[in-house]
Parts: C-alpha cells; structure tokens; sequence
C-alpha cells in the first residue's frame, strides 16, 4: 500500500522518494517537537529511555538497512570504506562546528560571538544530519521497500527525539514552551536536503551506493556512541535507557521482518 502510494506520487523517481522521505520524517520529528506543549514536563527518565530506544532503532537500520544491503550491492571493502568515512566526517565535524550539549556542555572550536541558543541548534542539526542523509540513500538505491522500512525506522525514533529537543531547549535556559517547540522542529529541517543529497548522489552515481549506504551508517553509529549513549548515561538513568535500547532493536527487527 505504501509502496504503491509512493510510487504513485513519484512517478519511481528515486530523486522524489528521497525528498518525500525526507519530508515524513521531518513530520515525525516536529510532531514529537510539538508534544512539549501539552507535555510539558516529562521526567528525564522517561527521556532518557526514549533517547535509549532512538538509539537501539538507530543502531539496528543502520546494519539491516544500510551496511548488509550495502555489502549485497556492492561488497564488504567499500561498505567498510563508507563506514570509516561517514565516522570521521560526523567526527571532524564534531570537533570542528562550535556547539553545546544540554549535558555534555561546549564542543567545537573556541567561539565567543554565536548566542548559546545557536550552539544547542548546532548540536541538533549534528545529530539529525546522518538520519536525513541515510534515508536519502536509501530511496536512492532503488530498493523502495528497504528505503520505506528505513524512512519508518528514523520516523518512529524521531518522535521521541523532537520530544527530547524540544524539553532539552526548555532546560537550557531557551525560552518559553512555543520557541522550544520551535527549536526542536527547526533542528529536525536539516533532514529535507540531505534526505535529497543522498537520493540525488546515489542516482547519478550508482557505483557509490555502498560507499554512501556505509557512510550514512558510519555516521549514525558516531552519533549513537559519541552523544546518544553518554547523554542518556550521565544522569543516573542508564538502566532505562539500556531497556529503551533493547526495546529500540526489538521494534526495528520486527519492522525488519514484518515489512519484509
């Protein structure tokens, strides 16, 4: 039923899919943004354990969805390659982009003059780079049902995860409820053009498939170690988070399954 819905509003350009995809899932993401204002004080445990399940759907698309399928195209060596690539590049970006953290603080070169408010939106926009680009590639392969499946993974997680931003913006000091909202959906916006990127790269350049499918793998498993995992570890809620990891996996290998 997806299948065809997306076929049919495309015309099976995977260029189109890729910017549909990306559209959905910035829906998700401001949809899980919106909750903060009838949700307005959700406990950090709950929190951290629907960061922790964001995480575990993350960490299981990017090898269901990405890096096997990526092998299958195109062979071990290259899906390697693009892992290694897409991790140093979320790294160097990490340590070059000045941003904060609700939790982790400053990070990035020195920088005096951008307001606190645009070092959080940083950060943000960090985390939600690899999402886009890996659902980008994904309609971009030509595998529209892997591609729906992996569009549904990052969705689903990006509910909880605009919740996070939203409620993390509040925390730190970033307004009142209506521009935290507002926050969390404009750091979710960055998903729409990369989602495009990747289609458009993968298009016109088939040879780079598994290179791309590994990149955009290789940066989602940066995000999840290097800000996903520590944030949700620093607050004495590890063991929630862990559950809502497992629980994360369980619900992306049962899409794996169930949508075929």
């Amino acid at each position: 039923m997806t299948e065809l819905l997306f076929v049919k509003i495309t015309g099976g350009n995977t260029i189109l899919q890729g910017l549909l995809g990306g559209i959905v899932i910035t829906l998700m993401n401001t949809f899980g943004a919106l909750l903060v204002l009838v949700w307005r004080k959700p406990s950090e445990r709950f929190l951290d354990a629907s960061l922790g399940f964001a995480a575990g759907v993350m960490l299981t698309a990017s090898f269901t969805s990405l890096i096997l399928p990526g092998i299958e195209h195109g062979g071990f060596i290259p899906t390697f390659i693009g892992v290694v690539l897409g991790a140093l590049a979320l790294d160097i970006a990490d340590h070059l982009i000045p941003h904060s953290h609700a939790v982790l603080g400053y990070e990035g070169l020195a920088q005096t003059r951008l307001r606190a408010v645009w070092l959080f939106i940083i950060a943000i926009t960090i985390h939600n780079m690899p999402e886009g680009l890996a659902v980008g590639v994904g309609f971009g392969s030509g595998d529209l049902p892997n591609a729906l499946k992996l569009m549904l993974a990052i969705g689903i997680q990006n509910i909880p995860e605009g919740l996070a931003v939203s409620v993390s913006a509040l925390s730190a000091g970033l307004g009142a409820h209506f521009y935290a909202c507002f926050v969390g959906v404009r750091a979710g916006l960055v998903e729409i053009p990369l989602a495009l990127l990747g289609a458009w790269a993968v298009h016109i350049a088939q040879p780079i498939l598994p290179y791309a499918m590994g990149f955009a793998a290789g940066a989602m498993l940066y995000v999840i170690s290097d800000e996903i995992v520590p944030e949700t570890h620093r607050k004495g809620h590890e063991r929630w988070a862990t559950f809502g990891t497992i629980l994360g996996v369980m619900v992306m290998l049962y899409l794996d399954v169930a949508l075929g």
